[in-house]
């Protein structure tokens, strides 16, 4: 009778209460956010070999628009438009050398642009991958970035995102040649061009 009645009530539980498989909850997919380039506290830098050391100089006037969501970086994308009319070494002869015909001829050329198409990520590390285009020639480069964090509540204009970006260009590859032969031997410029970013970049 014991038995019977326990295989009753286990019958009973089981019409009752029938055994489900767990439920697991389905991840929204990312939603791509747009972060501006906040001007005032980020900047654009590159280096240049000259003789036997490196010149620095920057690109005061430049704007950016990042559209990714930090917790899927693999799909952003980057722009970046920069004036060089406005670029900037410490010496205002070498700047109007640099703005002239014999480099970046900014009354011909006034941007060098910068247009993604392809973020491959890892972590908080990505391979932006994009066309650069300087005095009419575009050419595919590799950045590489890093995202440094976000803070600040959501909303627009409240919220601010850190990244970071690097990359190496070759000058004669955008027609920038001129040179000049030392005494000794050798030349004044070097070829490879360092480009720097770093960037806090506001929520819009």
């Amino acid at each position: 009778m014991i038995h019977a009645a326990f295989a009753v009530t286990l019958l009973s539980l089981a019409t009752l209460a029938p055994i489900r498989p767990p439920v697991v909850p389905v991840q929204a997919n990312a939603v791509p956010i747009t972060w501006k380039v906040d001007p005032v506290h980020s900047d654009f830098q590159f280096k240049i070999r000259h003789l036997v050391s490196k010149v620095t100089g920057s690109v005061k006037d430049w704007t950016g628009t990042i559209v990714v969501d930090p917790t899927s970086l693999a799909g952003g994308t980057v722009e970046f438009t920069a004036n060089m009319a406005t670029i900037d070494t410490r010496n205002e002869r070498r700047d109007g050398h640099l703005r002239g015909a014999e480099f970046f001829e900014v009354e011909k050329y006034p941007t060098v642009t910068f247009k993604s198409t392809k973020v491959v990520a890892k972590g908080t590390t990505m391979k932006i991958t994009g066309d650069l285009t300087m005095k009419g020639v575009t050419k595919s480069i590799v950045l590489d970035a890093e995202y440094l964090g976000a803070t600040g509540a959501p909303e627009a204009g409240k919220q601010k995102a850190g990244f970071h970006a690097s990359g190496k260009i070759n000058r004669l590859d955008y027609g920038v040649t001129w040179n000049r032969a030392i005494e000794g031997g050798g030349l004044t410029l070097g070829d490879e061009v360092e480009l720097d970013f770093n960037i806090e970049a506001v929520r819009s």
